[in-house]
């Protein structure tokens, strides 16, 4: 099967990350691009980080670069992309822990754009031992520089699973069979007391919309992280991390 690069590659753009990605020994980088208008020292240090590890530069206009990198204020010219080796499409995702059986925990993000969120989101529900977290090509923040940043370059190892929407996600998980339950601070049942099952997918919506209309009826339970002293609820990536490591506990308690 044809995987589309976005669902395979981390791309990355800007001199500096850039440079640190090639820097890193622990990262695979499939290829860098340079704007066919670079000149000068920086565009030869590239070069020649590129050089010094086998990685392939190509050479585009540098419109094709602002396209590829998605971000045209802040590209400066430059692109990688770097192997995520966790990285599925969700339907691969799916079938491969289908095969593995045992128990299984997805994070689907719902609306969430702050890239910062994201990064700490992929950075705890990865260091929990999440089996998939469900980042849509539409409606959540792209992985790019400031996501890594965020996660510590954990979001080059997370287990990202990649699909169209977030609504497309809770339809293929609850076909698949997994109960879908959602964050909600109004929510009657804690999480600490949910009677959960060991295989389910968690959806985490953002802070001002919640749970996007089209995600709802696929929602077969909603769940809330008790909150003291009046505080009405928790950012979202907080939130995430509250989930992610009640899970571990009861997964690890038996």
């Amino acid at each position: 099967m044809d995987v589309s690069p976005k669902d395979k590659f981390v791309t990355v753009y800007g001199r500096k990350p850039v440079l640190e990605a090639l820097d890193d020994p622990r990262l695979e980088v499939d290829k860098v691009m340079l704007a066919d208008t670079a000149r000068g020292p920086a565009a030869r240090e590239i070069l020649d980080a590129a050089r010094r590890r086998g990685v392939a530069v190509q050479r585009a206009t540098a419109q094709r670069v602002k396209v590829l990198a998605g971000n045209g204020k802040q590209d400066q010219g430059v692109l990688a992309d770097v192997v995520a080796p966790r990285m599925r499409p969700l339907d691969v995702g799916l079938r491969e822990l289908e095969r593995r059986g045992g128990p299984g925990n997805v994070l689907v993000l719902d609306g969430i754009t702050t890239p910062a969120n994201v990064g700490m989101i992929l950075r705890t529900a990865t260091a929990a031992g999440v089996d998939g977290i469900v980042v849509p090509r539409r409606g959540v923040a792209s992985i790019d520089p400031m996501v890594v940043k965020a996660s510590a370059g954990v979001a080059f190892r997370a287990p990202v699973l990649r699909c169209a929407t977030a609504a497309e996600a809770a339809a293929a998980l609850a076909a698949a069979g997994y109960p879908i339950y959602a964050l909600d601070a109004n929510a009657k049942q804690s999480v600490y007391a949910a009677d959960l099952p060991k295989r389910a997918a968690f959806v985490l919506g953002s802070e001002t919309a919640g749970i996007s209309d089209d995600v709802r009826p696929h929602v077969t339970g909603w769940l809330s992280i008790p909150m003291a002293a009046g505080v009405e609820s928790l950012n979202v990536a907080s939130a995430a991390a509250v989930l992610c490591f009640e899970v571990v506990r009861r997964r690890t308690t038996g």
